[in-house]
């Protein structure tokens, strides 16, 4: 594998891991912290439309795109080994608890609440907040540690590697 692709490879899986933990760590520091001071009708009308929202080519580019690239990156370097290969490797196993804690978790709560029904005829708003909210919240701080871990991980490789 040459060179060139070997650097477009972490380049990308660097670029594509980092736009995912900003994403989550936007979540994090500010849109659920604002979120929870809202109330119930905001907090899950809110949810329910950014959930339909970021299922788009933008988000699930940067979300495949990462643990793709991370993995042809990995692949690229199994013949050279050294420290590229394992900060690829850890980031690779952090990225990977990244896609099981949404796919597993925050995924299935994001479906009950738009299960839940439009906002507007919800009966009881406070029972929906409560059983969503903490936990979506506990899980997305999860993939956050995770993502961001995987990202500190490639720049840990892009700074080992020696061309």
């Amino acid at each position: 594998m040459t060179e060139t692709i070997r650097t477009a490879a972490l380049a990308g899986a660097t670029l594509t891991s980092g736009l995912v933990a900003g994403l989550f760590f936007a979540f994090t520091c500010a849109v659920m912290p604002g979120l929870a001071a809202t109330d119930d009708r905001t907090l899950v009308g809110t949810m329910q439309s950014i959930n339909r929202k970021i299922l788009n080519g933008w988000f699930l580019g940067a979300f495949l795109g990462a643990l793709l690239l991370l993995a042809v990156t990995a692949a690229a370097h199994l013949t050279r080994g050294g420290p590229v290969l394992l900060w690829t490797v850890a980031a690779l196993a952090c990225y990977l608890a990244t896609l099981g804690v949404t796919i597993r978790l925050n995924v299935p709560l994001n479906d009950r609440l738009e299960a839940a029904g439009p906002v507007d005829r919800i009966a009881d708003l406070a029972d929906v907040r409560l059983w969503f909210e903490a936990a979506w919240v506990r899980w997305n701080l999860v993939r956050t540690l995770s993502s961001v871990a995987a990202f500190a991980c490639l720049i840990a490789a892009l700074l080992t590697r020696r061309g």
